[in-house]
């Protein structure tokens, strides 16, 4: 029995059969996993396999980790862009995300990207992109470099009577709930053998009276808010309000403010970043109030 065995075993007639893996899923079963996954992941799994690495880069995959209007705003950064130089060319969607990922700048004073978190759009204005009354008069203000900000630079408020700071945007934002703040520091930082230090000495004239907080949208909502600045040295996150984007066809306009407008009294000793507007997940994380 056991030579009829090895006979049959010679001849073929009960070959082994090939193991199956997983680089033998079609590659259209593996996108179709992948989609669940978060782009961290899908890029973890692209090292897997041919199959895992040729799905990982599948339209529909990053399709549906893009802004429903992603389209919207690529032509918003090709518009703000020199408009016949350098103008990014896509050829597959997960180009156009990991486009969108970085910091793009929209003008001199914007930029815009897309959280890999939360899929959200994020921006954020640095100062010269603000309107702030008096800062062409150095007696007031001054620009003054750090590395602390993704702008390089801050403005640094020395002593003023009248305190207004004001900014609009008019962008394409994908329907959801998003917070605007202003990120600012009482105290000027610096550093000395390589430690970080802040000079509190020009801050005055924060703790007399709240500063004032506005946010308007061109679909009507508004809201209103104040609060005392607190914490020298420390980068805070002041919450100006709430926004909510119902129909991503078109741009939202947004008008927003900072203000303190008592003139009994100076105030100094102020640097401001920007303002920043992310998806309103964020927002336990960063206000104040």
């Amino acid at each position: 029995m056991g030579s009829a065995l090895a006979k049959e075993s010679v001849n073929g007639s009960s070959p082994q059969q090939k193991k199956t893996g997983l680089g033998d899923l079609p590659e259209s079963c593996v996108a179709s996993v992948l989609m669940n996954l978060d782009p961290k992941d899908i890029c973890n799994f692209a090292k897997l396999n041919k199959a895992f690495h040729g799905a990982s880069s599948a339209d529909f995959v990053w399709e549906s980790k893009l802004p429903s209007n992603y389209q919207q705003i690529i032509q918003k950064m090709v518009d703000e862009d020199d408009k016949n130089i350098n103008n990014p060319v896509y050829s597959c969607k997960k180009d156009i995300y990991a486009s969108l990922s970085r910091f793009n700048s929209i003008d001199d004073g914007t930029k815009v990207w897309l959280d890999k978190t939360t899929g959200g759009i994020c921006m954020a204005i640095s100062a010269k992109g603000l309107s702030i009354t008096g800062i062409d008069d150095r007696r007031y203000w001054n620009h003054i470099p750090t590395d602390e900000s993704r702008f390089s630079t801050v403005a640094y408020l020395q002593q003023i009577w009248w305190f207004e700071i004001n900014g609009e945007v008019d962008f394409p934002f994908p329907e959801g709930t998003y917070s605007v703040f202003f990120r600012v520091q009482l105290g000027r930082t610096m550093k000395k053998f390589g430690r970080r230090l802040c000079n509190t000495e020009q801050i005055h004239g924060w703790n007399m009276k709240p500063v004032h907080f506005q946010l308007s949208t061109s679909e009507g909502q508004r809201t209103v808010s104040q609060c005392f600045l607190e914490g020298p040295g420390q980068w805070l996150h002041y919450h100006v309000g709430d926004f909510v984007v119902k129909n991503s066809e078109g741009p939202t306009q947004l008008k927003f403010s900072m203000m303190q407008i008592d003139c009994t009294h100076t105030k100094g000793g102020l640097c401001v970043d920007s303002v920043v507007i992310y998806p309103s997940c964020f927002k336990e994380r960063l206000k104040r109030f």
